[in-house]
């Protein structure tokens, strides 16, 4: 599940290489989904037993020590459009390999952070982009025991997308007859019905009290609009 919630939010253009660094629980997770989205995956970790695992379902997965630069020149490494260590709770590894990877002009790296400290200690090495794939799963896991999100996806600045049942305050009327996005601060994007085919959300669009809403916006605005709230002024 992590592994998907990370390829969800953070897609890269179709025929973009990607080398994972570290292919434990998470690591094989990304590394796993990749593949499935059409990736060409170098996966690397120094234990054997993982590179073995892994052998028959990347593209390639070498066993090999990631904080040294020589070896990972030889490897090709630097060039691959996006790099993300995945690797675990040893932070000087990480940290080490993060430097490696700035070396050899990774344009796009993404580090695992397990602490705010490590993630911050990253940043300033030169990684683009730090996830917290606990914490996120976490978030994401609370919103749906709620009951009140059916799925969720936040992004980096607060902004997400979600899928709820169409909350009282749309039932039977057109988006523009609701006024959704001057009452609530959020967009809807589309409109799911039981035995019809998603469609597109307009201004005509009229909701049914079954209706599933994909909508859009700040996180907490779409928290009080599936709880049926008007936004806080």
């Amino acid at each position: 599940m992590l592994g998907r919630i990370f390829t969800e939010q953070f897609a890269f253009s179709a025929s973009d290489s990607v080398v994972v660094i570290g292919l434990g629980r998470f690591g094989g997770a990304v590394a796993q989904s990749l593949m499935r989205l059409g990736h060409d995956v170098m996966g690397i970790d120094q234990k054997e037993d993982l590179v073995q695992f892994w052998g028959d379902r990347l593209t390639h997965a070498v066993q090999a020590d990631s904080t040294n630069e020589n070896i990972m020149l030889q490897l090709g490494v630097a060039d691959f459009s996006h790099a993300i260590v995945a690797i675990g709770s040893n932070l000087s590894a990480s940290l080490m390999t993060l430097m490696v990877l700035t070396e050899l002009g990774i344009k796009d790296i993404w580090i695992k952070a397990q602490t705010p400290e490590h993630g911050q200690l990253a940043q300033r090495i030169g990684a683009h982009h730090v996830i917290f794939p606990e914490a996120d799963m976490g978030a994401r896991v609370a919103h749906l025991i709620t009951g009140r999100l059916m799925d969720f996806i936040e992004f980096e600045d607060g902004f997400a997308i979600a899928k709820i049942h169409a909350p009282p305050g749309t039932h039977n009327q057109a988006l523009a007859e609701s006024h959704v996005r001057s009452r609530y601060g959020v967009t809807v994007v589309g409109v799911k019905r039981a035995n019809e085919d998603f469609q597109h959300a307009l201004p005509e669009t009229r909701i049914l009290p079954a209706d599933i809403l994909i909508v859009s916006g700040p996180t907490k605005k779409i928290e009080l609009f599936a709880a049926g709230e008007k936004k806080k002024r």
